[in-house]
């Protein structure tokens, strides 16, 4: 189990995503672990949700080589993906969503994407810039 108040302080990406192993998926998947470093270099946290199983989850991130932890949201299925908004009941998964999260736990940034079509590294990229440059701008006060 984990919670999002474990993580405040900090910057939050969640990374919702239809299925492990699917092939868009897995795309998604490996380039966030190729640009880890740079979500770290804002203090971010990666989490990747989808209603696979804890033992799928594993197998996909040994696999893939993940370095970041993958979540669950099997029992009740689709729990969190429905507090997002982002269950897809006709499949029974959820969309292909981000989320930027401040260190206060506030959804700062979301992308719902075409189920189809990988969204890429570079909206989160660039609302961590720009979640930066408030918190340096506020501080500054």
């Amino acid at each position: 189990m984990v919670s999002l108040s474990e993580f405040f302080g900090r910057p939050v990406i969640l990374a919702f995503y239809p299925a492990d192993w699917s092939p868009v998926c897995g795309d998604q998947l490996a380039l966030y672990n190729e640009v880890l470093s740079e979500f770290h270099t804002f203090g971010a946290m990666l989490i990747g949700i989808s209603v696979d199983s804890v033992w799928c989850h594993l197998a996909f991130a040994h696999d893939r080589k993940l370095h970041f932890p993958l979540l669950a949201d099997f029992e009740p299925k689709g729990k969190i993906a429905r507090e997002y908004g982002v269950y897809r009941a006709a499949d029974g998964t959820s969309e292909r969503a981000l989320f930027v999260i401040d260190a206060d736990g506030l959804i700062r940034w979301s992308y719902v994407s075409p189920v189809g079509v990988n969204p890429g590294a570079d909206g989160i990229l660039r609302a961590l810039k720009r979640l930066t440059r408030e918190v340096n701008h506020a501080s500054e006060r």
